[in-house]
């Protein structure tokens, strides 16, 4: 199935509705309405839509941005094990840093 069938296909079964942020789409706007692949396999296509979903061009980009991230380790936020507690202390000599820029007393 071509890419320009499927999304014939995906636009005439699912409501023009970007399936992450819910931005409602017209005719004036469509093409910036997108058929995302759930498993990520553009060869699989199947006639009832189970592996698509409408995304907006954002969401679409979002989504394939978390995968690339996912594949590479390279996720927003460390797991468990790669978290590390922060050792230093910005404010350890911070009495005799100011001390030195204290004025002398009269």
């Amino acid at each position: 199935m071509s890419e320009s069938s499927y999304r014939e296909q995906a636009l005439k079964i699912y409501p023009w509705i970007c399936g992450r942020c819910a931005r409602e789409f017209t005719h004036r706007n469509l093409r910036e309405l997108t058929v995302h692949h759930r498993d990520h396999n553009h060869a699989n296509n199947p006639p009832n839509g189970s592996n698509w979903e409408l995304l907006c061009l954002y969401c679409h980009d979002n989504e394939h941005q978390k995968q690339l991230e996912a594949a590479t380790g390279q996720g927003s936020s460390p797991s468990a094990t790669e978290h590390t507690v922060a050792t230093h202390n910005p404010f350890a000599d911070l009495k005799e840093k100011l001390a030195r820029k204290q004025p002398p007393k009269r």
